[in-house]
């Protein structure tokens, strides 16, 4: 590729992080109804042609979004499955990263609000709907998996994997989903007391 090739698209993914940033933020405090493409525009600093240029509509904008979430949440805990650690070092690790996450990148936790709204209403377009049905159990599998490795290990709690897997990612959104709603009024918990419902010792 030559470098004025690449420079051009350099510019092209800026661009696009420009469009998906302000419409991650309008759609998680204003709503995919009440969300225009103008606002996009007027948000991104990107002319609406251009914005149309990368998406034709806001639900294919909003399809990409929760596309980019989901992938992100699954590489995040594939990868933390093959780390060279212990369970219980993988489960901290984990809590750490999404409180710091919910905490410091307003995204992390506008991107878990966008998916459990998309989850749980019809009003959403049946393609991001069908995107979290087919791949949203990926991360809570690789949990599973953790969870019982650490049984194995004897530093988790013996209940079964799924279940817990399942208290792990609620808990989760729960998080996220109050620092969406609150935002800098909210105090994150205590890492440990989140910790203490699966370790055995912290």
């Amino acid at each position: 590729m030559s470098r004025n090739k690449e420079l051009n698209q350099i510019i092209k993914d800026e661009r696009r992080e420009q469009i998906l940033k302000a419409a991650l933020k309008l759609f998680a405090t204003k709503g995919l109804a009440a969300t225009r493409m103008s606002d996009i525009s007027a948000s991104s600093g990107i002319s609406q042609g251009l914005v149309y240029h990368y998406y034709s509509s806001k639900e294919a904008l909003f399809t990409n979004l929760v596309d980019t979430a989901i992938e992100k949440m699954n590489t995040a805990a594939v990868n933390l499955e093959k780390l060279p650690l212990s369970a219980k070092e993988k489960i901290v690790l984990a809590v750490d990263a999404l409180l710091k996450g919910f905490d410091e990148n307003a995204s992390t936790s506008d991107y878990y609000f966008l998916i459990t709204q998309t989850a749980l209403s019809d009003a959403f377009p049946q393609e991001a709907k069908d995107i979290i049905r087919s791949r949203n159990n990926i991360k809570y599998d690789v949990i599973a998996r953790i969870f019982k490795q650490g049984q194995e290990e004897g530093t988790i709690k013996k209940y079964l994997p799924g279940e817990m897997s399942t208290l792990f990612f609620s808990t989760m959104n729960g998080l996220a989903l109050n620092k969406a709603i609150h935002g800098a009024t909210f105090h994150m918990p205590d890492k440990n007391i989140i910790l203490g419902m699966f370790l055995k010792k912290l």
